[in-house]
């Protein structure tokens, strides 16, 4: 699955510079690498890599849920009070 991924990656890249390098006589075609490529990119190598990676991990921990906005108030906070401001310096 990943080198699958790094060719569709690497497919894509190519055809995107493919299409920026042809003349301007075929701009057709040019837009179609161009567009094919980042449909690549975006369609097809992101979502494999995202499913690729979330492969055994609890989706619920990355939600805001209930139970993790409480979770992440219960931190104590700095106290910022005590800190001080740059003074202007007169030199």
């Amino acid at each position: 699955m990943k080198y699958l991924i790094i060719f569709i990656v690497l497919a894509s890249f190519g055809c995107i510079i493919y299409g920026f390098n042809l003349e301007d006589s075929q701009e057709a075609i040019a837009h179609k690498f161009i567009g094919g490529g980042t449909a690549g990119l975006f369609l097809v190598a992101m979502p494999l890599f995202l499913i690729k990676e979330s492969r055994g991990k609890k989706m619920n921990d990355y939600m805001l849920t209930e139970e993790n906005i409480r979770r992440m108030q219960g931190k104590s906070t700095k106290n910022t009070e005590n800190q001080r401001f740059p003074k202007d310096k007169k030199e």
